[in-house]
């Protein structure tokens, strides 16, 4: 079978290549790509890889063989694993994968798994969100976008914080961010969970904006940059919580989480932020994109089928 493999000598360090069908593992199953999405964390990982390593979290497909009390061969599914879905096929865990209504794409499902899971689970980690006052880092990008859409359908007074430049923020009120800001000076009072991706000096000012009894999660550091703060903005307020969060770490098995998250999709509670479909063998415009913050939302790649050209110019199936 096919599929994207990490190589030095190729443009974007990346390339298609013949690898080994996958074998199953105890407890795993194999499934048919038909869709996956890029995130900027594999990009990163990607600038340093080994040759032969190969990327890739997101996935959607057909499901090769039955799962005991789960879906069964054919079934369409959207899951994920960690590291080559980037690839014709892949084995999974069995709860590692959920099955797809109807009427749910597998472009769209595609974009679920790792930013929908990271934001599903990091507003899980503070208190009840409902009638809480929540704070975005990072609105515009993956994880936000599904955070913002979270937090308002569970209650939650949301805030979207933006990079001053950034030109994807457009938008995210729509998607339920109750005020939209480019500035920690901005934010009006103190929140009662902080979900930070920004890290470097945006982490260290917004210490002081966790209520007392809240959370600040830090799942990101896209500034690249180290943080400082004065230990007295934490210990003064006893009972704040600072917490870190990886989406990989723990043994909660995803499919349950997975298939919540296309159902709501599915009943038009959840927008997947899908801006752009393209063939596989446009992966490399597809990161540069990405790479370059074009992208105010999700982009999937998809083998096989038909494309459409749109009057902003992508390819949707």
């Amino acid at each position: 079978m096919h599929a994207f493999v990490a190589d030095s000598s190729a443009p974007g360090r990346i390339a298609e290549q013949e690898v080994p069908e996958p074998l199953p593992a105890a407890g795993e199953v194999v499934v048919d790509v038909r869709a996956f999405s890029i995130n900027r964390g594999e990009m990163r990982m990607l600038r340093t890889a080994d040759d032969g390593w190969r990327p890739g979290w997101d996935f959607a497909g057909v499901l090769g063989s039955d799962i005991q009390h789960g879906p069964r061969a054919g079934a369409r599914v959207v899951g994920i694993r960690r590291g080559g879905s980037w690839a014709e096929q892949v084995a999974v865990p069995e709860g590692w994968v959920a099955e797809l209504p109807d009427d749910v794409s597998f472009a769209q499902a595609a974009t679920l798994p790792t930013a929908g899971l990271a934001a599903l689970r990091t507003l899980r980690m503070g208190p009840s969100i409902l009638g809480r006052r929540v704070l975005v880092t990072g609105a515009s990008g993956g994880v936000g976008r599904f955070a913002i859409q979270l937090a308002h359908l569970g209650g939650a007074e949301v805030t979207a914080l933006v990079s001053r430049e950034s030109a994807r923020a457009e938008g995210l009120r729509e998607l339920g961010a109750d005020d939209v800001v480019s500035d920690v000076d901005q934010l009006r009072g103190r929140f009662d969970l902080i979900l930070e991706s920004v890290g470097g000096e945006t982490l260290g000012r917004l210490v002081t904006k966790v209520d007392p009894q809240g959370t600040l999660i830090m799942f990101g550091n896209s500034s690249d940059e180290q943080t400082t703060f004065n230990v007295r903005d934490v210990y003064n307020d006893a009972l704040v919580r600072l917490q870190g969060f990886e989406l990989f770490f723990g043994g909660d098995p995803f499919g349950r989480d997975l298939g919540y998250l296309a159902s709501l999709v599915a009943e038009g509670k959840l927008d997947p932020q899908l801006v752009a479909e393209l063939p596989w063998e446009r992966i490399k415009e597809a990161m540069d994109r990405l790479q370059n913050r074009e992208v105010a939302g999700k982009v999937a790649l998809t083998l096989g089928g038909t494309w459409r050209e749109t009057t902003s110019g992508e390819l949707l199936g």
